[in-house]
């Protein structure tokens, strides 16, 4: 399921960022809000802010934000250590 949101033109306007960065901005705040929450794991915000797990957690730590470590982040980190880094 993919879920759409409309977001009138004058928000998008007022956002101060160029046209085409808007939608990308408006994902990385949402990914942020949800995360910072605990609505959303790192794994499910990174991607839905479309970064990488690394460029997130530093995105966090611009925003002041505590990484929360469970178990989903917890089991993405052993598959990792298991695949050899």
């Amino acid at each position: 399921m993919q879920l759409n949101i409309g977001i009138p033109e004058e928000v998008v306007r007022a956002l101060k960022v160029p046209p085409q960065e808007a939608e990308a901005e408006l994902r990385r705040e949402l990914a942020l809000a949800l995360y910072r929450r605990g609505a959303l794991p790192l794994g499910k915000a990174r991607l839905l802010a479309g970064m990488n797990r690394r460029d997130f957690e530093e995105f966090l730590g611009q925003r002041g934000v505590p990484r929360h470590y469970g178990e989903e982040e917890l089991e993405e980190d052993v598959r990792y250590a298991r695949r050899g880094g």
